[in-house]
């Protein structure tokens, strides 16, 4: 029986099978011997092949190929990355400003990672509400910024109904995972675009500032369409992935040559360097420094560049 993964537990997940019903699955031991180099070998948004045994338990004997996903470097020493989610139309990153700041290293990161598995990212700038005017300023710095990279950007407030529905306008028919920071306010989105208490939420530790994780694993979520309830026609459903906050963002799984192409900006100016394998750190006849240099590239994004070119070269001796 086939079906799909809706929640990730640890010791076990939850699949939606065929038929509508959730089943509670394990995972056959033999795929930590498939070459899998995850702490996960399963995960969230996977299609997956269920077998039923006798006892009562199930579990999972085939993973359908995947047409993309979000990974990223896991904590976990052993192994070396964490699927996020799998089988995505688009990603939306929540960050913040301010309460918690978010790092434009980590926007960059998870830019980047995004680009090199081809899953489009909508770019929400969330707490507007909350901002100071400098705050603001910088707000607005972020939204031209990426968007003069042809990324998609909001600016929003969860506390403003209207900003909701623009969020919710864009996640009709997709799979979409949510993703951020701790403290961002991922489950207060959530809970907004339900209209109920879906998961918990968590306040922002006053000594840091910085958020304090509330949700513990990955969840699928199906969300309430109105248009889908009034059609007399089936229409595809619409799905949210809720994650565990991320604290930072490792690149793994890139060639050092090819991190650059993951920027979008720098593989544009890259193309006139002199050598096909610059690497943009000072090689002759580089077109991407003198760029920066000029403004034409903003120094936050090379620098970016330069954090995840470090995970790249670390990664060859993993």
């Amino acid at each position: 029986m086939k079906g799909l993964v809706i929640k990730s537990t640890g010791s076990c997940l939850i699949v939606r099978m065929d038929d509508g019903q959730n089943q509670e699955c394990h995972v056959k031991g033999n795929f930590r011997i498939k070459g899998i180099r995850t702490t996960n070998p399963v995960a969230v948004g996977d299609i997956v092949e269920v077998e039923n045994l006798p006892d009562g338990t199930n579990w999972i004997t085939a993973i359908a190929p995947r047409r993309n996903y979000i990974i990223r470097r896991s904590t976990n020493l052993s192994k070396e990355a964490h699927i996020l989610a799998a089988n995505l139309d688009q990603v939306l990153l929540l960050v913040t400003v301010n309460h918690p700041v978010t790092s434009p290293t980590f926007i960059d990161r998870f830019l980047a990672t995004a680009e090199a598995y081809r899953v489009p990212v909508i770019l929400v700038i969330n707490k507007v509400d909350l901002y100071s005017n400098e705050e603001i300023e910088k707000a607005r710095e972020w939204e031209q910024l990426y968007t003069s990279l042809h990324y998609q950007v909001m600016t929003i407030s969860v506390n403003v109904p209207a900003d909701v529905e623009r969020v919710r306008e864009q996640l009709t028919g997709k799979v979409t995972l949510l993703s951020g920071n701790s403290g961002v306010g991922k489950s207060t989105i959530l809970n907004a675009l339900f209209g109920e208490t879906k998961t918990r939420t968590g306040l922002i530790s006053t000594s840091h500032d910085k958020g304090m994780h509330t949700t513990t694993f990955s969840e699928m979520y199906a969300l309430p369409s109105v248009h889908c309830a009034l059609s007399t026609v089936n229409c595809q459903q619409s799905w949210l992935i809720d994650t565990p906050g991320v604290k930072g963002f490792g690149g793994v799984e890139m060639n050092k040559y090819e991190v650059s192409h993951y920027f979008r900006e720098l593989f544009q100016v890259g193309q006139q360097c002199r050598y096909s394998d610059c690497l943009h750190m000072g090689e002759p006849g580089c077109a991407v420094i003198p760029a920066v240099e000029q403004g034409q590239i903003a120094l936050s994004r090379y620098e970016s560049y330069i954090s995840l070119l470090g995970d790249a070269e670390e990664s060859k001796y993993r």
